[in-house]
């Protein structure tokens, strides 16, 4: 498929006689963008929108709120994407040491750290993003001038393997160093962008586009957008608008792309125009047993339980068991297994009656992972995920 003519060069939403000529980055404490506005005749109404914005408050209907990551107003210095930079002369030196310390990116990477077991690659990638975002912003300082780094990004992988966690990370880490205004990520599917009769697609597409400026906005299973079998799917007219606005409002707007890896490279084959514009393309592995049972540790340790010595390889056992089998989901079926278990522990207590003590509120034991189909050989129920 070709790129979409570019009809207007400053993009559909980029309207000079409706925004502000170069928006303050300052933030408050709700996160709310401390620039004037003016009404908007294109601005979706409230609750129109089944796309999730991560970092301020949410109409979705479509998938249950996380709490986002606040986003904090970018240091002195850093306004690499959007304003404009503190001039050196020549002769100048900057302190780098400083400039990461000033931007607070170190404690974004740090974060992500803590927050995500393994994944190892994917943290590097974030790193060297991270310095070549700085770098840049350094070389803005001195005045040189050069293309905007290209920010748009593929994420490929199973799910439940961090691929929304590293896109929140990076939308706070992007606003830290100045390329983004807000801070915000939208997380979208195909349902939020493509209507179901004619003239339903563009309202739907464009209304997403507009929450999501000056943030991100992730796009998962992208690849559903595009309906081979079908050329009057109304995907393509989905596909077509959010072509131009990657391009035309780059400045404005990161595009994150999501799936899993084969699915997404059928979906760029047939739509060059995404490929060309993806500059980074970042795989996700799966989890180990070993990397998936210290996820368990962290989320019982969250949420105030623990193990049995004797319920450690029981659980090994179910990891082993739970891989093989339909509709796994790396952490997300590690999540959805401890709350069975929570369930079940639950409801051990109360079938024995009789009085408890903390050690048994707070310890869960083989039988709450025994009774999972996952050992009874069961299959799932119709339309559930299988524990």
């Amino acid at each position: 498929m070709s790129d979409p003519k570019k009809s207007d060069p400053n993009g559909p939403y980029s309207d000079s006689s409706d925004a502000p000529a170069r928006p303050s980055f300052a933030m408050g404490r709700s996160g709310a963008e401390s620039v004037p506005t003016k009404p908007d005749p294109m601005k979706p109404d409230a609750g129109t929108s089944k796309a999730t914005d991560y970092g301020r408050q949410s109409s979705s209907t479509a998938r249950p709120t996380r709490a986002g990551i606040a986003p904090s107003a970018p240091a002195a210095g850093t306004s690499g994407g959007s304003g404009e930079a503190e001039q050196l002369p020549p002769g100048a030196q900057v302190d780098l040491s400083a400039a990461q310390a000033d931007s607070g990116i170190e404690e974004v990477l740090t974060g992500l750290d803590d927050e995500l077991v393994g994944l190892d690659m994917v943290k590097t990638r974030i790193r060297e993003l991270a310095a070549l975002l700085l770098i840049d912003v350094q070389r803005r300082r001195f005045g040189l001038k050069g293309n905007r780094p290209s920010l748009h990004m593929s994420f490929t992988g199973s799910p439940g393997t961090g691929k929304t966690t590293v896109a929140l990370r990076m939308a706070d880490l992007l606003h830290r160093l100045g390329y983004s205004r807000k801070g915000h990520l939208i997380t979208v599917t195909r349902d939020d962008l493509v209507g179901q009769y004619v003239g339903h697609t563009a309202p739907k597409t464009k209304d997403v586009l507009k929450r999501a400026m000056g943030g991100v906005l992730f796009i998962d299973e992208a690849y559903y957008l595009y309906k081979v079998e079908n050329e009057r799917d109304y995907g393509q007219e989905s596909i077509e608008i959010l072509l131009q606005v990657m391009e035309n409002n780059r400045d404005d707007l990161v595009v994150v792309l999501a799936g899993y890896a084969d699915r997404m490279d059928t979906f760029f084959a047939a739509n060059p125009g995404f490929g060309s514009r993806i500059a980074h393309h970042i795989d996700f592995p799966d989890y180990t047993i070993d990397e998936l049972f210290v996820i368990a540790e962290k989320m019982l340790e969250r949420d105030g339980y623990r193990f049995d010595e004797e319920t450690v390889p029981v659980f090994r056992e179910y990891l082993e068991r739970r891989m093989v089998r339909p509709r796994f989901a790396n952490a997300r079926s590690v999540r959805n297994a401890i709350e069975r278990a929570r369930l079940r522990h639950a409801n051990r207590l109360i079938a024995a009656g009789g009085q408890v003590g903390l050690d048994d509120l707070v310890t869960l034991k083989p039988e709450d992972f025994l009774g999972s189909r996952v050992f009874a050989g069961e299959g799932p129920e119709p339309g559930d995920e299988e524990d």
